[in-house]
């Protein structure tokens, strides 16, 4: 079998060492990313046959990763790779150009198979997500898009899905492993881009939306 070569993009170190540790002789691992700007200077560096991506990281997300490489013209695939099984993260990355979207629950071989799958042009799902892309792309037509919701990064959108769920600042920052700070310039960020004044109405605009 050939030799599949792979950079992986994630911003945890332990989590890259740990993919690292778990694929098979046919995968080399090439390179390693933490942020967008880095993960796009080293695709072009490197040119990997697939790059193994996390959907949430600094710098604008897996999305932005896509958009800046794909948009680029480039023919590398994309196998999003992510803790979050929400359907938005699903459609975006898959909008994006990624070839599949697996979840960090998946075993080292699983993984080692979707990474040879997406190389041979494939797509790949894990069997939960399957359904939301099979419901989004169901019609001729693509779903309609929000432009208020598409303004928002990936990092924002999570950030106002647990703001919908009743989180406080503190408990959203220890569940996406950032600051208080950090967490308030999001939601600053996402009051000033959907135009609205404070938290209370950011619960009630993500639950019209089913962001919840």
């Amino acid at each position: 079998m050939k030799t599949v070569r792979v950079l992986i993009v994630d911003d945890h170190r332990l989590f890259r060492s740990g993919v690292r540790a778990e694929l098979g002789p046919s995968i080399q691992v090439v390179g390693e990313a933490e942020d967008v700007e880095t993960a796009v200077r080293t695709i072009a560096e490197l040119e990997p046959d697939v790059v193994l991506l996390d959907v949430h990281m600094p710098g604008g997300g897996g999305q932005e990763v896509l958009r800046r490489v794909l948009g680029g013209g480039s023919q590398v695939r994309f196998l999003a790779l992510s803790v979050s099984d929400a359907a938005e993260d699903v459609i975006g990355v898959i909008r994006g150009g990624a070839r599949g979207y697996v979840t960090k629950t998946i075993n080292g071989n699983e993984l080692t198979d979707a990474i040879n799958r997406v190389a041979e042009g494939d797509a790949v799902f894990s069997p939960r997500l399957a359904g939301f892309v099979l419901d989004a792309f169901a019609s001729t037509e693509a779903p309609p898009i929000d432009p208020e919701l598409d303004s928002l990064t990936t990092r924002e959108r999570e950030v106002l899905r647990l703001i919908a769920r009743g989180y406080a600042y503190k408990e959203i920052a220890k569940e996406l492993f950032i600051s208080v700070k950090t967490v308030e310039t999001h939601v600053s960020s996402v009051l000033r881009k959907l135009q609205l004044s404070n938290r209370h109405e950011l619960s009630r605009w993500a639950t019209a939306r089913r962001l919840v």
